[in-house]
């Protein structure tokens, strides 16, 4: 929280794993939410925690009450000097079998906005390349990869969440099919496991026009 505030966001976005299966702690959640959005305002998606937990629909209604927008399979706009981008979000896979596809969600934005800058936010960054890249968001934020654990040199990490041996799309930018993604290397651990030259992270990102 006070990194948060030290970064004056325009906006706060969560992209899954507020809680953790391994050690669910709800109220600590709620407690963070309450306070961060007294910094800005602040969107979250489901991870796949979330969902292992279960009460997924309990815990999107405490985050409501205090303040968060979630966003389940929809798009909000966000409005500044007259500009607008929209803002999508899609639950995690792991979610309700007859849920909004993503597909479904690009089809609303365009048919709603035309063809406006949009940023979606999707928890699985191994997703990217073969499915989110290709719906036409100009900048996809995701997390799931804890960074890839261990950092080695000449590596985009030694294992994915699945234990693959150099997994990619683990941390930083990306960019596929037109599409950027920006990962997150968050700021938990997977499992019993323990992170090497992969610092935990608040990230930080600033969108700049394009000249002309």
């Amino acid at each position: 929280l006070q990194l948060l505030r030290q970064s004056q966001p325009d906006i706060i976005a969560i992209t899954g794993d507020l809680i953790d299966s391994r050690r669910t702690d709800v109220e600590t959640a709620a407690r963070f939410v309450e306070q961060a959005v007294q910094i800005a305002p602040v969107y979250y998606v489901t991870g796949n925690h979330e969902w292992a937990v279960g009460g997924v629909p309990a815990l999107k209604e405490i985050l409501t009450a205090n303040g968060v927008t979630v966003l389940s399979n929809q798009f909000v706009p966000l409005e500044r000097n007259g500009d607008t981008i929209v803002l999508a979000g899609i639950d995690d896979p792991n979610g309700y079998a007859d849920q909004k596809t993503p597909e479904e969600l690009a089809a609303e934005v365009y048919a709603a906005c035309g063809d406006p800058f949009w940023i979606l936010l999707a928890h699985r960054n191994n997703r990217f390349a073969r499915q989110y890249s290709l719906l036409g968001a100009d900048l996809v934020c995701s997390g799931h990869a804890h960074g890839g654990i261990v950092r080695l040199p000449g590596t985009d990490g030694l294992f994915s969440h699945d234990l693959d041996l150099f997994p990619s799309y683990t941390a930083g930018l990306y960019e596929e099919n037109g599409s950027v993604l920006f990962v997150t290397r968050g700021l938990g651990n997977s499992g019993p496991s323990f992170r090497v030259f992969n610092r935990p992270e608040i990230a930080v990102l600033t969108l700049r026009r394009a000249e002309g």
